[in-house]
C-alpha cells in the first residue's frame, strides 16, 4: 500500500508531506483546488512524462517521494529483483522523482537510479488509478484474459508446462530438418571424402612414423658404405678380430711362461669381446639404416597421401582418423535422417495435442468463469443507475500464431449501454460518467482477483447523487476491506464512507497561490461534508446531514 507522499515545488505545491492509511481515503475539496496536481505528482513516481511545466514557478526543480509497504509476493519486488534491486523483506519501497526546470527528469527506488520505464513497470502492480481518461488497467483489452484467469482461480500452470515442451519439440523438429536439408546438400560431398578416407585408412601416428623411417633410409644411404669397409675390417678372415683371436691362441700356450704373457692374453680377451659387441651394433644399425628404394619409394608416396588430404581437409594428418569417423558418422545420420525426422514429427505433434488440450480445458474454465463474472458484474449495475445496459465478456479462439503460453483464448470486456445497441469496448461506448462506474462495478466483482495493493479513483462519482452515489461510497468501501482505496470525490456520501479524509484547499497571501492537504480530525470532517451538501453557506441542516451520513457509514 501507499504509505506517504512527499512533494515539493510541483505547480502550486510548494511543501507537503502526507501519511496514508488502509481502507478507504477520500480526498475532497472544492473545484480548482488542485487535487489533479496531487494525482499528477504522484503519477511522476509512476513513471509518467516528467513535464517541466509542472515544476513550480521560480524552483529550479521538483521532487516528488513515495513510499510503499508492499506484500512479499508482490510482483513489484520480483522485477526488482530482476533489476538487481532487491527489497529485504519488511523494508519500505521508496520511488523517487526529480524533474528538473530546464528539462530532464532522474528516478530512483531506494536510493538506487532506474529509468522511467521501469517505474511504469513497476505501477501496475503498486498503484491502479481510474478515471474517466483511464486507458490502462480494465480499459486495456491486453489485460482482461489476465483479470478473468484470476476471477476463475484458473490454474494456467498446465498449459505453460504443455506450451513449453510443445516449443521445444517443435525447435528441435526444426533444426533436424535444417540439418538434413544442409546435410542433403552435402551428400555427394560426403560420400566421395568417406570412400577417399577408407581407401587410404589412415592410422594414429602413422605420419610420424613413416617421416622417421623415410629420414632412415636416407641417412643408412649416405653411409652405407663406411659401414661396410667397417665391417670389412673387423670381420671375415684377414680381418681385424680373427686376427685377435690367432694372437691369443699362442699367447695361450705361452703364457704360463711369465706373468706378463697371461696380462697380455687377458687384455686380448677382453679386446676380441668389446670388438665383438662393436661388430653387433654395427650390423643393427646396418640393418635399421638399410636403403630399400621400393620401401623408401612407397614411404614416400604414402606420406605424400596423407599429407595432402590432411590439406584438403584442413586439418592434421594426425586428425584424419578422427575425420574420417566424424563424416561416416554424418553420412549414417544422412542415410538415417527421414527416419528420425519422422519421429521428431510425431512427438511434435503429440506435444501440440497436449497444449491444445491443456488450452481447451483452461478456455471451457473461462467460459464457466464468464458466465459468473457476467451475473456479477450485472448485479452491480442496477445499483450504480445502470440499469439499461449490459456487460459480457467475449471469448474467442486466437489464430494458432497468436498462441502461447497462457492459451489460445481471446477475452476482452465489452459492454453496450442501450438496449438493442450493439455491444463494444469500454473505452468507445460509455460516456465519462458511465465508464467510471463500469470501471467500479468491474472491480467489485474482481475484488477476489488481487490486483494492485492502492486503487485511486478519480471522480469516479462525478455527474450523479443521492442513491447512486450512496452505492458507489458503499461499493468503494466494500473494495476498501482488502485494499487501500483512495479516492477523489465531490460526493458527501461517497466521502463520508471514508476512513480518512484529506481536504485540498488552495490559498493566497496576496503574492503566492499555494495548494495545500490537511488530514481531517471528526469535526472537521464533518464540517466539509456539510460545505459539500449545502455549497458556500453551511447550515445547520446540513451539518446535521452530515452528522446522519458519517453515522450511517
Amino acid at each position: 500500500m501507499l504509505t506517504a507522499l512527499s512533494i515539493r515545488d510541483v505547480v502550486l505545491i510548494e511543501a507537503l508531506d502526507l501519511d496514508f492509511h488502509a481502507g478507504l481515503g477520500v480526498l475532497t475539496g472544492e473545484t480548482g483546488a488542485g487535487k489533479s496536481i496531487l494525482l499528477d505528482a504522484l503519477g511522476l513516481t509512476l513513471g509518467a512524462r516528467g513535464d517541466s511545466g509542472l515544476v513550480r514557478a521560480g524552483a529550479a526543480q521538483a521532487v516528488v517521494t513515495a513510499s510503499f509497504d508492499p506484500p512479499a509476493d508482490n510482483a513489484a519486488l520480483a522485477m526488482l529483483a530482476d533489476n538487481g534491486l532487491a527489497v529485504a523483506p519488511g523494508e519500505a519501497l521508496i520511488v523517487r522523482r526529480v524533474v528538473k526546470a530546464d528539462g530532464g527528469s532522474r528516478a530512483f527506488v531506494n536510493d538506487q537510479p532506474v529509468s522511467a520505464g521501469l517505474l511504469r513497470e513497476l505501477s501496475g502492480a503498486l498503484v491502479e488509478i481510474h478515471g474517466q481518461h483511464d486507458d490502462r488497467g480494465l480499459l486495456d483489452a491486453r489485460g482482461h484474459r489476465a483479470l478473468l484467469d484470476a476471477f476463475a482461480n484458473a490454474d494456467g500452470a498446465a498449459v505453460a508446462a504443455a506450451w513449453r515442451d510443445w516449443q521445444a519439440a517443435a525447435a528441435t523438429l526444426a533444426e533436424a530438418r535444417a540439418e538434413q536439408e544442409n546435410a542433403d546438400r552435402d551428400r555427394e560431398y560426403l560420400e566421395h571424402a568417406v570412400a577417399e578416407l577408407t581407401a587410404l585408412a589412415p592410422q594414429p601416428g602413422e605420419e610420424e612414423e613413416l617421416a622417421e623411417r623415410r629420414a632412415a633410409m636416407q641417412r643408412g644411404e649416405k653411409i652405407a658404405g663406411d659401414l661396410q669397409a667397417i665391417a670389412d675390417l673387423l670381420d671375415g678372415s684377414e680381418g681385424g678380430l680373427a686376427r685377435l683371436r690367432q694372437a691369443a691362441r699362442i699367447l695361450d700356450r705361452v703364457s704360463g711362461d711369465h706373468e706378463a704373457l697371461a696380462e697380455a692374453l687377458a687384455a686380448i680377451d677382453r679386446a676380441i669381446i668389446e670388438g665383438a659387441q662393436a661388430q653387433d651394433r654395427i650390423d643393427a644399425a646396418a640393418n635399421a639404416l638399410a636403403f630399400d628404394p621400393a620401401r623408401l619409394d612407397a614411404d614416400e608416396a604414402r606420406l605424400f597421401d596423407l599429407r595432402g588430404l590432411a590439406r584438403k581437409h584442413r586439418v592434421q594428418p594426425d586428425d584424419l582418423p578422427a575425420l574420417a569417423i566424424e563424416l561416416a558418422a554424418r553420412l549414417n545420420r544422412i542415410t538415417g535422417g527421414a527416419k528420425g525426422i519422422a519421429t521428431l514429427e510425431a512427438n511434435a505433434a503429440r506435444a501440440r495435442d497436449a497444449y491444445i488440450a491443456a488450452a481447451d480445458a483452461l478456455g471451457a474454465t473461462r467460459r464457466e468463469a464468464a458466465g459468473r463474472l457476467d451475473a456479477a458484474v450485472a448485479a452491480e449495475l442496477v445499483p450504480l443507475k445502470l440499469d439499461a445496459a449490459r456487460f459480457r465478456t467475449v471469448i474467442a479462439p486466437l489464430p494458432e500464431a497468436q498462441w502461447s503460453a497462457a492459451g489460445h483464448d481471446r477475452v476482452t470486456f465489452e459492454i453496450a449501454t442501450n438496449p438493442g445497441a450493439p455491444f463494444g469496448p469500454l473505452a468507445k461506448i460509455a460516456s465519462g460518467g458511465e465508464l467510471s462506474r463500469f470501471i467500479l462495478a468491474l472491480k467489485v466483482a474482481l475484488a477476489a482477483e488481487g490486483g494492485a495493493a492502492t486503487m485511486i479513483f478519480d471522480e469516479i462519482d462525478r455527474g450523479v447523487g443521492g442513491a447512486v452515489a450512496s452505492a458507489i461510497g458503499e461499493r468503494l468501501a466494500r473494495l476498501a476491506q482488502g485494499a487501500q482505496v483512495l479516492v477523489v470525490t465531490h460526493s458527501p456520501q461517497v466521502a463520508a464512507r471514508g476512513r480518512q479524509h484529506l481536504l485540498i484547499a488552495k490559498s493566497h497571501d496576496g503574492i503566492v497561490t499555494r495548494t495545500g492537504v490537511a488530514a481531517l480530525d471528526e469535526t472537521a470532517r464533518r464540517e466539509e461534508i456539510a460545505r459539500m451538501l449545502s455549497g458556500a453557506t453551511i447550515t445547520d441542516e446540513a451539518r446535521a446531514q452530515a452528522e446522519r451520513l458519517l453515522d450511517a457509514a
